[in-house]
């Protein structure tokens, strides 16, 4: 070998090393210390290099995850030794009846046991002929499984080689057992990826990890994001291995291999029952999916001693916990209103355990997931649950399906308040129009009528409108403006000096603006921005309660979704009415004649506000400006007319300088408004 080919070669072992280093950062430590762009890069040199070199390929290079031609079956493996499959135990009892019948063969008081989680995978077998990943095979019937090698070299997660803490290959030839599993994120990703192409999706991450591992095309396999972790060693040859299980993971792990972090040593039953409540309350919150925990005595030795029973091990046991899917019959579909006005169809089911609990009810999410799922009112449905998070039908069980279920229709009313239901072209969400009414939306309407950009009334907050609609003294916002002193003051942690306040702050935000009033409605996507352009396009509340759609249309953004949103909800007489008694209330402000056909100053200006003026806030600026009609922006572009720059400004002053957009002072401002 020359000196040029043994640079080339030199390099390939460096680029192999570097990324195989990089994989474990990604997959086993979830750390990566480059960008994806700067390993894709590393990846194609190592590809091209190999290609101009085939005399220097390996079975262990990193480009051997990418996958290759399509096989025709999968051919049969013989397990060196079996691959045998755990008793289950379920209850606490068992539990201390499989601690009994080990301490009593023993013949011992307490046993050390190393724990685990259980993970919800495909178990598999990979064997290491002097360090190098050679086969990879299923566990099948336990003596036989399926070879997915070529699969298997797609997971970056499995090393290729195994090597120790100096880069040394471990010169031995080993069998790895363990379980191929999906992440929830790459679940999720997988799932939407598969809506996207209008292909099935799967039932659940342990679905989509077998079905993944087992594509005579290995290419599929290497386009989704498989992981792995080791739960044992099978046979091994010419290395002495540590004599406790706990100990041989982290030999494994020191070499490269992904374990479970969750793991650890416990003694006597107790240990094991505490670490299982433990994990089960961690269970949710883990990024993959566990059914379980795994008991497992710790000393080889004695593992060897207790031997096995039929295709079992002796010396452990699955603590499997509760099924978080169980079947049973959907009942009905009611419809609950949320705090901001989205209908969600809930399912009434016939009662069913699952997850540890019994669930009677469970969501529906939208009516789009019910027609995706084709759910129907009297199906046999599989309910959902993990952890504390809400049940869910997850399907339907077609070949269950009765002659006589019925279609869920949407309501076109709120089933709470009576108002219309609406529901935009590109929303899945439906939603009830009656905002200042709705009892269900009542606290939400209420924080947002009260905000500083609305109507400004400050003090009233999260707590206090809790109880003001817990206790039953505010309805709508318009009882904002009728409620006493006594009902105030008696309310918990409110004196009469913060009463005082409060009524202070409810009677001072009676002065406002139209723009603020428009806003502190709540209308369905008519923001702060378009509240002020509306205000200044019809210049008086009822120029503004007689639009229809096509007028609203002609206020400057406003398309037809933020137009019809107010049609709907001015549509609704009770919150009409709701306005009509703000105004009696008191609720007042400036009007003017309407600027729909007038030409403003600074009509089709765009000013930016940087730093801090002299005499004017940025508030009173913005609205001076939005009034004679600029456009106020928050950026300065190439689009930017003027900048007005007062005191401590900073980037935005730089950008308009360097875009030579015309800077402004304040004084200079008011002399171009003025004139």
């Amino acid at each position: 070998m020359g000196l040029f080919t043994d640079a080339i070669a030199r390099r390939i072992a460096q680029l192999r090393a570097e990324i195989e280093h990089h994989n474990y950062l990604y997959y086993m430590q979830d750390e990566p210390a480059i960008p994806d762009a700067e390993y894709d890069k590393l990846f194609r040199e190592l590809q091209a290099l190999e290609a101009q070199h085939p005399e220097l390929l390996s079975v262990d290079s990193p480009t051997r995850r990418v996958g290759g031609a399509p096989l025709k079956s999968f051919a049969e493996v013989q397990h060196s030794t079996p691959m045998l499959s755990l008793n289950n135990a379920f209850s606490d009892e068992e539990v201390r009846a499989f601690d009994a019948r080990i301490r009593e063969v023993l013949g011992v008081q307490t046993v050390e046991y190393a724990v685990e989680p259980k993970f919800d995978g495909l178990a598999i077998n990979l064997s290491y002929r002097q360090g190098v990943f050679v086969q990879g095979a299923t566990r099948g019937d336990g003596s036989t499984g399926e070879d997915v090698s070529e699969n298997l070299r797609t997971v970056r997660a499995i090393p290729l080689r195994l090597q120790d803490a100096s880069g040394a290959t471990i010169v031995t030839d080993i069998e790895v057992r363990g379980e191929v599993l999906m992440f929830n994120r790459d679940f999720d990703k997988l799932n939407a990826q598969q809506r996207a192409n209008g292909d099935k999706e799967f039932v659940n991450p342990r679905n989509a990890a077998a079905g993944s591992l087992r594509q005579l095309d290995s290419r599929i396999t290497a386009s989704r994001r498989l992981s792995f972790f080791a739960y044992g060693i099978g046979r091994c040859e010419g290395l002495t291995l540590p004599a406790q299980h706990d100990q041989q993971m982290v030999w494994l792990q020191q070499r490269g291999v992904p374990v479970a972090e969750q793991r650890r040593v416990v003694h006597g039953v107790e240990g094991l029952l505490d670490f299982y409540r433990e994990i089960g309350t961690k269970r949710a919150a883990l990024p993959f999916a566990i059914d379980g925990v795994v008991y497992k005595v710790n000393d080889i030795a004695l593992q060897q001693r207790l031997g096995f029973v039929a295709r079992a091990p002796r010396f452990a046991i699955a603590h499997k916990f509760p099924a978080e899917e169980a079947m049973t019959t959907l009942l009905d579909i009611d419809v609950q209103v949320g705090r901001t006005g989205v209908l969600t169809p809930v399912a009434r089911l016939a009662p069913v355990f699952v997850g540890g609990v019994t669930v009677t009810n469970a969501t529906l999410h939208n009516e789009d997931e019910i027609r995706r799922k084709d759910v129907r009112i009297g199906d046999t449905v599989i309910v959902r649950r993990a952890g504390d998070v809400i049940p869910e039908v997850a399907r339907v069980v077609l070949e269950r399906r009765p002659l006589d279920v019925r279609e869920f229709v949407m309501p076109k009313v709120c089933p709470v308040c009576g108002s219309h239901v609406t529901r935009q072209a590109d929303e899945a969400a439906s939603r009830c129009s009656g905002g200042l009414f709705c009892p269900a939306q009542r606290k939400q309407a209420l924080l947002h009528f009260a905000s500083r950009r609305a109507m400004n009334i400050d003090g009233l907050g999260d707590k206090l409108v809790e109880q003001l609609v817990d206790a039953g003294l505010v309805h709508t916002s318009a009882d904002l403006y009728q409620i006493g002193m006594s009902a105030i003051a008696n309310l918990e942690r409110m004196g009469e000096k913060s009463a005082i306040k409060l009524l202070d702050a409810i009677e001072h935000s009676k002065h406002t603006t139209l723009a603020r009033f428009i806003f502190a409605l709540g209308i369905r996507n008519v923001g702060e921005a378009t509240a002020k352009d509306m205000a200044m396009h019809f210049g008086t509340l009822d120029n503004l309660l007689t639009a229809d759609v096509e007028r609203l249309q002609r206020v400057r953004d406003v398309g037809p979704v933020v137009a019809q949103s107010m049609v709907d909800f001015l549509s609704e007489a009770h919150n009409r009415e709701i306005i009509k008694q703000l105004r009696s209330l008191g609720v007042q402000w400036d009007e003017h004649e309407p600027q729909a056909d007038k030409i403003l100053p600074f009509s089709g200006k765009t000013f930016v506000l940087t730093g801090t003026l002299p005499t004017l806030s940025r508030e009173q600026a913005k609205e001076m400006l939005e009034a004679l009609g600029a456009k106020v922006s928050g950026s300065v572009s190439k689009k930017t007319d003027y900048v007005v720059a007062g005191a401590e400004a900073g980037g935005k002053l730089e950008k308009a300088l360097a875009l030579h957009v015309a800077v402004l002072s304040e004084d200079e401002l008011l002399i171009l408004i003025n004139g």
